[in-house]
């Protein structure tokens, strides 16, 4: 899917499909991980394999407020115990299907919000 909200000097998500995502200026292989001043690639391919210590070095160089999860074509969840773990350590998440995961990203970069997303 593409979208048209982008933004040069930002990581806005230009599209998504099952195997890559493109930004303003380059592309990435699923999973990766993409917030305002960083995107890599990541060895996650599942939900079931995040944790608490698989995600602290995404926050490492500069935490958020929010992660954004995108879990696939169809919205999968965290597990409780796990998402009261994080939230103990000030990290809220939203799981949500991949296309809608972008869109909450690209609106909630442009509203200048401490946003990250992690494609799975």
């Amino acid at each position: 899917m593409k979208f048209t909200q982008q933004n040069a000097n930002q990581n806005s998500v230009v599209s998504v499909d099952d195997f890559e995502i493109k930004l303003s200026h380059t592309e990435l292989k699923t999973p990766c991980y993409i917030s305002a001043n960083q995107f890599k690639e990541i060895s996650m391919p599942a939900l079931d394999l995040i944790t608490k210590e698989s995600i602290f070095p995404f926050m490492a160089k500069k935490p958020v407020d929010l992660l954004i999860i995108g879990t696939g074509k169809s919205t999968k969840f965290l597990s409780p115990e796990l998402q009261t773990e994080l939230s103990e350590i000030g990290l809220n998440i939203e799981c949500m299907n991949n296309i809608s995961a972008c869109s909450s990203f690209n609106l909630l970069l442009a509203d200048a919000r401490s946003v990250g997303l992690l494609i799975l």
